[in-house]
């Protein structure tokens, strides 16, 4: 299956943004989140991009680190040069290295001050783009053009076939490197754009006609546009509520008890696993994680570690609560359902939500614990395991148009 990776080009500094000191216009907060964050996400949720690269300024890596959230298919940002060419330059040979989790097949240019590409754009770029072919989205142009002489017009352009070109631009990676290492080699170092590159190599590109909104911010009328598209979206002080889900499973072995929900509960086996195998709090653990897009509890305590061999799962769960906090997030309502046969759960549901809430530093009332069996269907029927299934919801600091 061909490889795609995105590469992300943020190394600008942005001279027609204003103030400098207000920063770099791709770390400007456009409702909650940087207009770097709102240009990235499309291309870490979308099932076709493998790995995701942002390139940035050497200047800037604290303001990287507090705008992109860890993700797995983020790959470490490298640093760009003076000219938007430069910059993909260095991103394109940061892949170059023999690591095959980063030669891709496939390379996605996009511009880090174009927040709203969709996954549709970038669909329809990848499947134009071919090892013989490059891609570039383009909108027709329809307003009239005039060519200027001497500050009056000097003649009316047709504007039959032109577009006006965007990001994302995507070419097969090698025969794109390989173009960029000659327009370096031949001094040329300010061309603007990726086709352009690609032209210069003798590469075919095609356009892909579309009508959406894939705005470019260049100026803080830009931005304020932006902010207002936003806004008629995410109202201005409305909360952000956010519900994450997790689920685990644990097979059955001998022992004598069972840790569900942080409570020992007496039976005639035993849960199998690294740590404690309490699947209820492992299920929470991964639901609150989930509320701030921060990986999975195994990201977080690897079963790998010796460090977590039969450790208590309240340690788990106390974890995510603390980074769910330290994300400004009020915890508003846990909910776990354990599926078994055996034992039973409703002699010990109050103790459960007790111990919940404890470790959750919330009220028992915002804790709900349900139990289900699997009528006698499948591994869980037979008794060969427990599972759980479990959902957080998180109320964040209202979102604000920045």
């Amino acid at each position: 299956m061909a490889r795609n990776i995105a590469l992300i080009v943020a190394a600008g500094r942005g001279e027609r943004m204003g103030d400098p000191h207000e920063g770099p216009k791709q770390y400007r907060l456009l409702g909650d989140r940087a207009v770097l964050a709102w240009a990235v996400q499309p291309f870490l949720d979308h099932e076709a991009i493998d790995r995701v690269l942002v390139v940035i300024h050497p200047d800037d890596r604290e303001l990287y680190e507090r705008s992109i959230p860890a993700h797995d298919k983020l790959i470490e940002p490298v640093f760009g040069g003076a000219t938007r060419q430069q910059s993909v330059l260095a991103g394109l040979e940061a892949l170059a290295g023999p690591e095959s989790d980063k030669q891709p097949d496939t390379v996605l240019i996009h511009d880090a001050v174009r927040p709203f590409v969709d996954a549709r754009l970038i669909d329809a770029v990848l499947q134009a783009a071919s090892a013989r072919s490059g891609a570039v989205p383009g909108k027709p142009v329809t307003d009239t053009l005039k060519r200027e002489n001497a500050g009056y017009v000097g003649e009316t352009v047709s504007r039959t076939g032109l577009f006006a070109v965007q990001t994302p631009q995507a070419f097969d990676y090698k025969a794109f490197l390989a173009a960029h290492r000659a327009a370096a080699q031949a001094g040329e170092t300010g061309l603007t754009d990726d086709a352009a590159v690609a032209e210069r190599a003798g590469m075919a590109v095609r356009i892909v006609a579309f009508e959406g909104e894939n705005m470019k911010i260049t100026t803080r009328a830009d931005l304020e546009t932006a902010r207002g598209m936003v806004a008629a979206v995410l109202p201005p002080n409305a909360p952000d509520v956010r519900t994450g889900n997790g689920y685990d499973v644990h097979q059955t072995c001998q022992g004598d008890h069972v840790m569900l929900c942080g409570v020992r509960i007496a039976h005639d086996r035993g849960l199998k696993g690294h740590s404690d195998a309490d699947v209820g709090l492992h299920a929470l653990t991964d639901a609150l994680l989930a509320t701030i897009a921060d990986g999975d509890i195994g990201s977080h305590f690897p079963p790998s570690d010796p460090q977590w061999k039969g450790a208590s799962s309240d340690r788990f769960l106390a974890h995510a609560t603390s980074l769910v906090r330290a994300a400004c997030g009020a915890i508003t309502h846990l909910d776990v359902t354990l599926i078994c046969e055996a034992p039973k759960i409703g002699p010990h549901r109050d103790a459960m939500r007790a111990r919940i809430a404890q470790i959750a530093e919330i009220e028992t009332g915002r804790v709900s614990v349900k139990a289900t069996t699997n009528e006698t269907i499948g591994f869980i029927g037979r008794r060969e395991g427990i599972a759980a299934i479990a959902t957080a919801t998180a109320v964040f600091a209202p979102r604000n148009g920045g």
